[in-house]
């Protein structure tokens, strides 16, 4: 067995390994485990509470060859971050299972043995139950189910996303230097994506697909060499070598291209989560979708934090990171008010009876 294929072998055995469900309350549950719900749960587990990963294995990044712009791991493959991340947060003893969120809401009541409210926020209890009927209960929420590209219906662009279709210039920017690009407009966001582009490439063509695009704007792009084609794309044509030849516009021209780049419309995926009550926000201009948070991704629900690219929709890995360590931090300190105040409670109660 070759290096690479014993690497891949590895994977795909961590990737289907999971841990069982706990019976009892757990301090926290991260609903998924990407870049974000990982380095929250470590921050958790290393502060010594319980913690359980729900991760359904779609991640947003996945068709991507390389994770860029993470200082010390550059071009890591996606697979292989999320492979070390679930093994640091078991290494910890934190939990990680595999499964989809099915409905997350707030327990009716707390158990008998539950502590005394915080003084702040109370020390609130959620019920999940999984796709497969499973139930856990948790003190607090990490959402981190990351997010959906919408692509614009185009034939053949679905096929090529993540390779010849790309959306990031610092995410697949460098790989793509030099290629003939094209832009597929979805609006005004398309031009300043067009600009960072141009960056990458003196090749650049872009599609206005319909958009609006006034003289001030053609004349900026005339001056930096870019190529303005206002007739309908039909179509993405393939390669023979499977990645992209071209566009065909409506009056039946090929238009050469080897890359397409697009701004998607990005939607926070809120799959399950719907009882919980979470605030929403739209982008402008239709652009995107995603949870509300406040300072380290608190919600207005107590006991609910949301972190990464459900919450902060252009945020690459690195960042996406940092903020679930941040509101795991948060969440810790959170759980560590709530059992003062239970212990609190519980001295008190002791006093008066005796």
């Amino acid at each position: 067995m070759s290096e690479t294929t014993a690497v891949h072998a590895a994977e795909t055995t961590a990737a289907r390994a999971t841990d069982e469900l706990p019976g009892e309350t757990v301090d926290a549950v991260v609903i998924g485990g990407g870049a974000a719900g990982l380095n929250g749960a470590l921050m958790l587990a290393r502060s010594r509470r319980t913690v359980v990963v729900i991760d359904g294995g779609t991640p947003r990044n996945a068709p991507a060859d390389g994770v860029h712009g993470l200082l010390g791991l550059e071009g890591i493959a996606p697979a292989e971050l999320l492979r070390r991340g679930r093994a640091e947060v078991r290494r910890y003893g934190g939990l990680v299972v595999t499964g989809e969120v099915a409905s997350a809401a707030p327990t009716a009541s707390a158990a008998p043995t539950a502590p005394a409210p915080a003084a702040a926020g109370g020390d609130p209890r959620f019920t999940l139950t999984l796709a497969d009927g499973s139930t856990l209960t948790a003190r607090r929420l990490l959402v981190a189910t990351g997010l959906r590209d919408v692509l614009p219906e185009v034939r053949g662009l679905a096929e090529h996303w993540g390779h010849g279709v790309v959306h990031c210039p610092y995410c697949h920017g460098w790989e793509v230097r030099d290629e003939p690009i094209g832009i597929l407009a979805v609006g005004p966001a398309s031009v300043h994506h067009a600009l960072l582009f141009r960056q990458l490439t003196d090749d650049l063509v872009y599609f206005t697909r319909g958009t609006e695009l006034d003289g001030d704007t053609r004349a900026r792009f005339a001056a930096r060499g870019v190529r303005v084609v206002d007739t309908p794309v039909t179509e993405v044509v393939a390669s023979e070598d499977g990645g992209i030849a071209g566009v065909h516009l409506s009056d039946g021209q090929l238009v050469a291209r080897r890359v397409l780049a697009v701004a998607t419309t990005m939607r926070a995926r809120t799959d399950g989560l719907e009882e919980l009550g979470l605030p929403m926000q739209d982008l402008p201009g239709g652009t995107g979708r995603h949870f509300a948070t406040g300072k380290a991704g608190a919600t207005e629900v107590p006991g609910v934090w949301v972190a990464g690219n459900a919450t902060d929709l252009t945020a690459q890995v690195g960042a996406s990171a940092a903020a679930g360590a941040l509101a795991g931090a948060h969440i810790n300190a959170d759980l560590a008010a709530a059992d003062t105040e239970a212990a609190l409670a519980a001295t008190q109660r002791g006093r008066t009876r005796a």
